[in-house]
């Protein structure tokens, strides 16, 4: 298509094609008069190492990078991840299809659909996230590509449905049933047994059914999966496969495999990939996955190898059956005044779980205690407001300062804090006025940017260390 005015900012740019529109159709017939011998020499030019595209780094702990993934990234991407047990036989078999509304941007929902066209299954592309439901009852997937905050939202959605209905009860019961019976790994008694029998009857269903009633594998990257999630839904019948990537992995480096599933780690390196871990607990990774290096940064390019490893900048650990676990970002690691190592993702994945909640941000970096910046989720503060009677129309800002509010709040806190020390818990949090949106807080996977977030809320940080220690409550 022709270039518009608005393009002089952008000179170099030459033409954009659209899929919408004929834009297809015009860049076939812009083709027609290209000799044949033409277009065989290009093709040959392409080898293995020719750059495909570059992916930016979604810029959570600081600007972001281009990572140059080549051709042949892209193709041993695609062999890895079908090359694992289970994968071809059982995820991507039979009338197997999948559903993608993560954006094409992020790699790993570019890897893993072409893994389902590369086994010629189907795929949709869903634009809008926002229309997930009907789309999902429409298109009734087999497998349903997320990073955890989509499941989180699935559960407090069925949830919350369970409760209007008068429910709430009942569903609570099935989540500790599935949970339980997840955790037992067939090793349930009888008792446990009968309590999930009578609830896959009644309740699983319902859960499955809302997210299109065939859906037989769930894969989930991006960030981690809280472990008592993974549980519950395939104790209701979906399994999460979880796995652990970075975009300059080209996606997946481990990953959980059917059969062969540890909840609560990344699962097991892909075949061709090598994992370790350095003396100071950073991830580092081998591969034909590794991408080739950050676009016009050779700096950035050289501090992300040890000779031929890469950094990943996750801390884990390996457990003696070769499966990872990942516990925290050695940038987002928090050192408090008094030295402590704190990782704060522990307690925010602790802390989304609660239905009032939906994102929040632990701080305290050479900071004299842990403390955290909290958003409301609407729907569960909607509910909240009408069980305490309070008006419809009060803003989070009329309401931040309300007792009721704030303690139901620390009771999520005291949880949170439940999973760690004293001195790494939480210990004063502040409410947002506003939740987190795409595009400034949060990434177009819905990670939050922390350095955005530590930058814009500076002068909320500063308030929750002002006027001494923290009371409980505040």
């Amino acid at each position: 298509m022709p270039r518009p005015s608005s393009w002089r900012q952008v000179p170099t740019v030459e033409a954009v094609w659209v899929t919408d529109g004929g834009g297809l159709d015009a860049l076939a017939r812009a083709g027609v008069g290209v000799a044949a011998g033409r277009v065989l020499r290009r093709r040959h030019a392409v080898t293995a190492g020719t750059l495909a595209t570059i992916v930016y780094t979604s810029g959570t702990t600081g600007v972001p990078k281009g990572c140059m993934i080549s051709h042949g990234n892209l193709g041993e991407a695609v062999r890895a991840l079908v090359a694992v047990p289970g994968v071809r036989d059982r995820v991507l078999a039979g009338d197997a299809s999948g559903l993608f509304f993560l954006p094409l941007s992020h790699i790993l929902a570019r890897v893993v659909s072409l893994c389902v066209v590369h086994a010629g299954k189907r795929a949709a592309y869903l634009p809008d996230p926002g229309e997930l439901p009907a789309a999902l009852a429409a298109f009734r997937p087999t497998i349903v590509l997320g990073v955890p905050r989509v499941f989180e939202k699935l559960a407090a959605a069925a949830r919350q449905q369970a409760e209007a209905e008068g429910h709430g009860r009942l569903f609570a019961a099935a989540q500790v049933a599935a949970i339980d019976y997840s955790r037992a790994e067939g090793r349930a008694g009888i008792g446990l047994r009968l309590r999930h029998a009578v609830f896959a009857r009644m309740i699983y269903p319902r859960l499955r059914a809302a997210v299109g009633g065939r859906v037989a594998w769930a894969i989930s990257g991006g960030a981690p999966l809280n472990p008592d999630l993974a549980h519950f839904f395939r104790g209701t019948g979906i399994p999460v496969l979880e796995g652990w990537g970075l975009t300059e992995t080209t996606a997946a480096v481990t990953m959980n495999r059917p059969g062969a599933q540890r909840i609560g780690s990344v699962g097991l390196p892909l075949p061709g990939c090598a994992v370790r871990v350095a003396p100071d607990g950073e991830i580092e990774v081998q591969g034909p996955v590794v991408f080739g290096g950050y676009w016009n940064d050779l700096q950035a390019t050289s501090d992300a190898f040890d000779g031929n490893w890469l950094r990943t900048g996750d801390l884990g650990r390996i457990d003696d059956d070769g499966f990872v676990f990942i516990t925290g970002r050695k940038k987002d690691l928090i050192i408090t005044a008094s030295g402590k190592n704190v990782a704060p993702a522990v307690l925010e994945d602790r802390l989304r779980e609660h239905w009032l909640i939906s994102e929040c941000v632990v701080v305290g970096d050479q900071r004299p205690y842990i403390a955290a910046l909290i958003t409301l989720d609407p729907a569960g503060l909607a509910r909240r407001k009408q069980r305490l009677g309070k008006p419809a129309a009060a803003s989070v800002g009329d309401l931040a300062e309300d007792p009721d509010l704030r303690a139901a709040v620390q009771q999520a806190v005291d949880r949170a804090n439940a999973a760690v020390s004293r001195a790494e818990g939480i210990r004063w949090f502040r409410i947002l006025e506003a939740d987190f949106a795409v595009g400034a807080e949060l990434t177009p996977t819905q990670k939050v940017s922390r350095h955005y977030v530590l930058g814009k809320y500076a002068t909320d940080i500063d308030a929750l260390y002002a006027g001494g220690q923290p009371r409980a409550g505040k």
